[in-house]
């Protein structure tokens, strides 16, 4: 025996209640955190500016000084989300074998070379017109002047200049020759660097030439400006069957030269043929940012037109199906009108992204039930232990006891309410503890009366009959 009444101690193992609301409130802001940081995520990824390598050629070319203003103005523009690093090559064929092999984003090509597989256009940067020209006949004294070629069927049996070291520019004029029946075997070509092709002229080195390039081309112009002597000027041969080589070479166009348009030549427009370098983009390339390159390529041109003329020879791709070189569905948006906004583009990801917050929301609310079930079992063990207790206090002999007991249902009393605030307990589980701690707090302040009212010597039996010496 120790002395201590056994009913006073409870079989009921009483665990303080864990922390839950503390817990419950560190996975939530857990949660919350760990979607608004995805959401940053995606958002900054989303509208990070994006950096596009433009593949490019000859070095000195006009087409490399105007992709390589095009990049600063797009890297000094604010809010830009598209950013050009420059990929110098050798020429328009180097720069199509960049972006075959995935070394480049977007690349500048010629519309009458082979195309890759995985390119689309995205613009055109400028149309080149082809121009075909005999200079004046050297006149030497007592010597007859030869026949004057007026016709490109005359040129077989004569030695043809081509201004420019890409084979391309032989190809072109190989498929005019063809097609007014003259053979290319026939006559002696010879390319000129376009550096090099004014000097090569005025030490009469062909009897025509053939150079491709803008309308206002500085090369094409010097060219044919070198070709006038002794007062004369050069001749524009009249590509008349453009429509036919069109028909036959759809990389090509009919097109013409204005009259002047290289100071006095020619005196009356001239049929040509005309091909555009096109800015093309891997077909891999997201519609968004294509469309949004070329929403900014466009935007671009209209400021830099007035400092850099070239500009205003972009123009906007072929949106037909049928287009030699079909256009990337984000340029094809961006001219159609059909660009898609943000939400267009990620409804999806934010619906998905709801439905994952409202999955976490349901697992959190059985998270929370899951941690709070421990403290619903003790406080249940508790309250079990209070009716228990009020039934101790019906038959306790001495008021040591009774305050035992108090003190007991107390602590019952604090633990319960803690449980509640930790919301382990619902209003009506706190409801029927009052009940039952209302029942305890009468039978004690009963058994208490009583005591107090029985004599003396009475109590002191019942004490020692507690304590165990009688």
């Amino acid at each position: 025996m120790s002395g201590e009444p056994d009913f006073i101690e409870s079989d009921v193992s009483r665990p303080s209640p864990r922390p839950a609301k503390r817990r419950l409130t560190f996975v939530l802001l857990a949660g919350l955190m760990a979607m608004l940081g995805l959401g940053s995520a995606a958002y900054y990824f989303a509208m990070r500016p994006v950096t596009l390598k433009l593949a490019v050629g000859p070095a000195n070319s006009d087409d490399l000084k105007a992709v390589q203003t095009l990049a600063q103005a797009f890297n000094n523009q604010r809010n830009s989300t598209i950013r050009l690093r420059t990929i110098p090559t050798e020429g328009a064929v180097a720069s199509a074998q960049a972006l075959a092999n995935g070394k480049a984003d977007l690349a500048i090509i010629r519309g009458d070379l082979d195309v890759p597989k995985n390119a689309q256009a995205a613009a055109i940067l400028r149309k080149n017109v082809v121009v075909l020209w005999v200079p004046p006949a050297p006149k030497v004294k007592g010597r007859k002047a030869a026949p004057k070629i007026t016709r490109i069927a005359q040129l077989a049996g004569h030695r043809i200049g081509v201004i420019g070291r890409t084979e391309a520019n032989v190809k072109l004029l190989k498929v005019i020759l063809n097609q007014y029946g003259v053979d290319p075997n026939t006559v002696e070509i010879t390319q000129f660097p376009a550096n090099e092709a004014a000097e090569a002229i005025r030490h009469q080195r062909a009897d025509a030439y053939l150079a491709a390039g803008p309308a206002n081309s500085r090369i094409t112009t010097d060219a044919i400006l070198a070709s006038s002597r002794d007062g004369g000027t050069p001749t524009i041969l009249a590509i008349d069957l453009a429509e036919a080589i069109a028909q036959n070479h759809p990389a090509y166009e009919a097109s013409a030269i204005p009259a002047g348009s290289f100071g006095s030549v020619p005196e009356d427009e001239v049929k040509t043929i005309s091909f555009s370098h096109h800015i093309v983009a891997r077909k891999s390339l997201s519609e968004s940012t294509v469309a949004a390159f070329t929403r900014q390529l466009f935007s671009i041109r209209q400021a830099l037109k007035n400092e850099f003329p070239l500009a205003a020879k972009i123009e906007t791709p072929d949106t037909d199906k049928d287009a030699t070189i079909p256009a990337h569905p984000g340029a094809a948006a961006f001219v159609d009108g059909e660009e898609k906004t943000f939400l267009d583009r990620y409804s999806d990801y934010i619906w998905w992204g709801l439905m994952a917050l409202s999955a976490m929301g349901s697992a959190g609310a059985w998270f929370a039930g899951y941690l709070k079930k421990d403290e619903r079992h003790s406080n249940s063990s508790l309250r079990d232990r209070l009716l228990d207790m009020i039934a101790v206090a019906r038959k306790s002999d001495s008021a040591e006891e009774l305050d035992q007991l108090q003190e007991e249902a107390d602590a019952i009393l604090r633990d319960t309410l803690q449980c509640f605030e930790n919301g382990a307990i619902e209003q009506a589980a706190l409801t029927a503890f009052n009940i039952a701690l209302e029942q305890f707090h009468n039978a004690v302040a009963d058994r208490r009366a009583l005591l107090i009212g029985q004599p003396q010597h009475l109590q002191r039996t019942a004490q020692l009959r507690a304590a165990g010496t009688l």
